[in-house]
């Protein structure tokens, strides 16, 4: 027997899906992960957190961060350390406790350098929802093949941001999570090879669920820069669960892109083939967080997720202005509050959005373009 154990409290239950022990997953490749998300919002431009915990059984780490955009300033604690147990939903400061899973769950950040503390609870609104899966293999690799669930739900508890202490109503303060299993790139990163000059997930994504009260929409798509779409959905899911899931059909879109870079000023998502005849959904933001910088997803060298950071348990707080980092930000996913009506209903939500390489339908035709 050696000193690193392949046993761990998850072994106790029967949850087995394989031949291992839940400790290595079914897969050998390097970028298998394990990860919840979290966002939340008070429905308005005051504030925009986000926060998330990985793990990566392969790469023998577990992460996670919070960033929370305020008065144009964007604090972040990030922490990492060796994965042992994948039981322990916890890094640093930051733990995540399942009360009742899927419809009630605490989120707790203690405080740090990062001035950042929060206690949460979330209640789903509406029940967890099926993703499509996402598959995409690029010249010869499997970069992408995960399954999400998504839920969106109100938050109750505190949240102290730059010595502000600010109060989390379920009257006002809503979100959306979700749980994403299987292979996309993570940790330090790989030698690009005969991918050298591609992107992994080439051209357009939208990922957009939001909330209008007594029911949610969620849309999102993944358009090449050819038109091929590997991923879209578009559903309406009532708070009450005796109400069936809602198709609305194939979306279209329509973006309005600010001169001079990658972003979004607004957004038309048409559902031509809604139940009831055809809807529009206007789409504006109100406050973003630009988690692609300090986080983990992809634009720091120093910090990826699932990247190893050392035998010890490492936390580190930054602090960024918005308007300093918005131009290489831009160039990963983006994410903000969204203010979202249609048929005279009004709700707020994720407006995320990404332009990945070159993507001619918004005059992208390099993989550096800004929008002219």
């Amino acid at each position: 027997m050696t000193s690193e154990r392949s046993i761990s409290s998850w072994d106790d239950f029967p949850v087995h899906q394989t031949s291992e022990f839940i400790r290595h997953a079914a897969t050998s490749d390097r970028n298998f992960y394990d990860r919840y998300y979290f966002n939340m919002h008070s429905s308005s431009d005051d504030f925009f957190a986000i926060f998330s915990l990985g793990q990566y059984p392969n790469l023998g780490t577990t992460d996670a961060f919070i960033a929370v955009t305020k008065d144009g300033i964007q604090r972040i604690m990030r922490a990492s350390k060796p994965l042992q147990d994948r039981m322990d939903v916890s890094v640093g400061p930051l733990r995540i406790e399942i009360i009742e899973p899927l419809h009630k769950l605490r989120v707790i950040v203690e405080p740090t350098d990062a001035d950042i503390s929060m206690d949460v609870t979330w209640t789903g609104s509406i029940p967890a929802i099926e993703e499509p899966r996402q598959y995409l293999r690029a010249r010869g690799t499997v970069v992408f093949d995960t399954q999400r669930f998504a839920q969106l739900g109100r938050w109750e508890g505190t949240l102290t941001v730059g010595g502000e202490h600010i109060a989390i109503t379920p009257d006002r303060c809503g979100g959306n999570r979700d749980r994403s299993w299987g292979i996309r790139p993570v940790g330090e990163k790989q030698p690009d090879g005969i991918r050298q000059s591609i992107s992994v997930m080439p051209g357009m994504w939208n990922y957009m669920p939001h909330d209008y009260g007594d029911h949610s929409i969620v849309y999102m798509c993944h358009e090449k820069p050819d038109g091929e779409r590997p991923l879209e959905e578009a559903v309406r899911v009532w708070n009450d669960p005796s109400r069936p899931i809602e198709w609305l059909g194939r979306p279209e879109w329509e973006h309005d892109m600010i001169s001079g870079s990658r972003l979004l000023s607004g957004s038309r998502i048409h559902l031509p083939d809604a139940p009831e005849g055809p809807i529009t959904i206007d789409v504006k933001p109100l406050i973003t967080n630009f988690i692609s910088i300090g986080t983990g997803y992809g634009i720091d060298e120093d910090w990826r997720h699932g990247m190893w950071q050392g035998d010890t348990e490492v936390v580190q707080a930054l602090e960024y202005r918005v308007e300093e980092i918005k131009g290489l930000a831009q160039y990963g996913v983006v994410d903000s509050v969204g203010e979202f009506t249609y048929a005279g209903n009004v709700g707020y939500g994720l407006y995320e959005h990404g332009f990945f390489g070159p993507f001619p339908p918004m005059n992208l035709h390099d993989r550096g373009d800004l929008h002219p």
